[in-house]
């Protein structure tokens, strides 16, 4: 019997096998023994060769029409040729396809040995600019501010936020691009902070090792702009350059944004790029998950069916589950110094303008100006807190159905 299969890739993992399909975002891991049969109907064998394949392999028969029936489950099977897929979603707002844009040779200079040597060294540099001049540490409640009409100035942070997430997300798009993949971009929520997010679900199809580049691929981008940009703010200090104080706040803005943006990735206990390393440096699969379970366990509200699943759990998440999940409720913590530093300060210097405003009554126009900046400042974070609870009901109807 013939099977047409999607164009599926193949990753050794140890004693298993990662088997997906790129298309749509779908991938799975399995005994090295699948990989034989998939790798055989590839190369155009038939079901029945590809079972006499795995069983030379195995050492046993093989039960091919099961399996057959487990790939034409997970969508594996090309059963409807020419018709494209839907890519599995990741994030509540999300574009359905993926985005290469730029060529994998164009890319690569970016991420090689010698620009990762370059994005260290910058870092480092960033850090002794602090050390010796702590004056150029961002302090949200002033920096924040690009002008001196707070509401103005709440309306140009919204802008340069994005386009410094942009750029953040675009250096794991090119990152991606350096190792042949493609990626796709979209919108979610960690905690009450609204986030854009570039999907690189299609790494599975790279070894280990590879996927580094792209998962650190917005860090190196914010390490460069934040170390111009301090660059920048010292020749001003020192006196080196007369820039004029438009220009030096104006940086100051930008590396509060920077810094802000890259201590938050360094929150490994939120789905950081940073969180994202450390599961593939530890070989996991669902680490998330299975901290979810463990602490259910631990505080004795693991069902039964949830300790069935933490039962068929990856042993290597279940070995870093064991400590992530202490540092995953201890990182609240974090996060909130972390409000209280970037955050609240900026916040809190808005709505004590906009008070202001809004006590002068509906007729009077700054009323409306400052209603318009608060709503614009605050507006994400409301998006954020209602994605937050579909995705809550959207886990207790599945949970429930």
């Amino acid at each position: 019997m013939d099977v047409r299969l999607r164009p599926l890739t193949l990753v050794e993992e140890g004693e298993e096998v990662l088997v997906g399909d790129p298309g749509t975002g779908t991938f799975v891991t399995m005994p090295a023994v699948g990989g034989v049969v998939i790798a055989a109907l590839q190369r155009g064998a038939t079901a029945e060769e590809a079972g006499a394949e795995a069983e030379a392999f195995a050492g046993e028969p093989v039960d091919m029409p099961a399996f057959m029936a487990t790939l034409a489950e997970l969508g594996f099977v090309d059963d409807r040729p020419g018709e494209e897929r839907e890519a599995v979603r990741t994030a509540p707002i999300q574009s359905r396809r993926w985005f290469a844009g730029v060529s994998q040779r164009a890319a690569q200079p970016f991420f090689g040995p010698v620009a990762w040597t370059v994005y260290g060294l910058l870092a480092l540099s960033s850090v002794a600019v602090f050390a010796v001049r702590p004056s150029l540490f961002p302090s949200p409640e002033q920096d924040a501010f690009l002008l001196e009409d707070v509401g103005l100035s709440a309306l140009l942070l919204m802008p340069f936020v994005i386009v410094s997430t942009a750029l953040h997300e675009c250096g794991h798009w090119l990152a991606a691009r350096a190792i042949g993949i493609s990626a796709r971009f979209g919108v979610d929520q960690r905690v009450m902070l609204l986030v854009f997010e570039t999907d690189l679900t299609q790494l599975w199809t790279v070894p280990r090792r590879q996927r580094y580049g792209p998962l650190l691929g917005g860090m190196a981008v914010d390490v460069v702009l934040l170390s111009v940009l301090l660059a920048a703010r010292l020749l001003i200090h020192e006196g080196l350059w007369a820039a004029p104080a438009a220009v030096d706040a104006t940086l100051a803005v930008w590396v509060f944004l920077k810094l802000a943006g890259m201590l938050w990735q360094c929150m490994v206990f939120l789905r950081t790029d940073l969180y994202a390393v450390l599961v593939n440096a530890l070989g996991c699969r669902d680490l998330w998950r299975v901290k979810t379970l463990l602490l259910r366990r631990a505080f004795g509200r693991l069902t039964p069916e949830q300790a069935a699943e933490l039962d068929r759990a990856a042993p290597a998440d279940v070995r870093a589950g064991r400590w992530f999940r202490w540092v995953w409720l201890a990182g609240f913590a974090g996060v909130l110094a972390w409000f209280a530093v970037f955050v609240l300060p900026v916040v809190g210097t808005v709505l004590a303008w906009a008070a202001g405003g809004l006590a002068l009554g509906p007729f009077s126009f700054r009323f409306w100006y400052a209603l318009l900046c608060a709503a614009l400042l605050l507006g994400p974070q409301a998006l954020a807190v209602a994605l937050a609870v579909r995705e809550r009901l959207a886990t207790g109807a599945g949970t429930s159905g």
